[in-house]
């Protein structure tokens, strides 16, 4: 069905769908008929739902310019992922990685991606992660991913370089001589 383009084929697809189910039921399996029952409602859904976003993306600013209106549509996540599921989306695996990671609620920059692995390894690059578990930002990281880059398959949030923490000594008062309670003495003026 990947051919089904046009009015005409669309109609074709149409028709398969409902003999499949029809075979189906003809079978007798009721649990597997209304498996695929239950399938086709949630495709359609599924797929309503990203036409219905597309549309409203379309119509928010029905003047602005079409990069702005195709920008808005690669920048969806629905749409997104309809798009990467059958092939159709136009920005390559980096592209659609740095999409994606402008989308995690944490300050991170990819810092290496092996098509082979699937590995995309993040780096933070603010203070703005402060508080968040490293599974949280990578959880987050994962989310986007998968509706932008399913090409990644595993995420690693690098160990922030230590740095050597500075000690800082609190003391009573100025170094030098020091009286009962532990403070300097008290000087009188001439």
């Amino acid at each position: 069905m990947s051919g089904v383009r046009g009015g005409t084929d669309a109609e074709a697809a149409g028709r398969m769908v409902e003999e499949t189910l029809d075979r189906l039921a003809a079978s007798g399996d009721r649990t597997a008929c209304e498996a695929a029952e239950e399938l086709v409602r949630v495709l359609m859904e599924f797929y309503g739902a990203g036409f219905a976003r597309a549309l409203d993306l379309l119509g928010r600013a029905p003047d602005r310019p079409v990069r702005e209106a195709r920008d808005a549509l690669l920048g969806d996540e629905l749409v997104a992922s309809l798009l990467v599921l059958h092939g159709l989306h136009p920005d390559d695996v980096p592209t659609r990685v740095t999409r994606a990671l402008n989308a995690v609620p944490h300050p991170v920059e990819s810092a290496g991606f092996d098509p082979d692995t699937g590995e995309l390894r993040l780096r933070l690059t603010g203070s703005g992660g402060c508080g968040s578990t490293r599974e949280a930002v990578e959880q987050a990281a994962r989310d986007v991913l998968t509706c932008f880059a399913p090409e990644v398959t595993t995420v690693v949030l690098e160990a922030e370089t230590e740095r050597e923490p500075v000690l800082l000594q609190i003391g009573a008062g100025p170094p030098g001589p020091s009286g009962p309670n532990g403070r300097p003495p008290a000087t009188t003026a001439p």
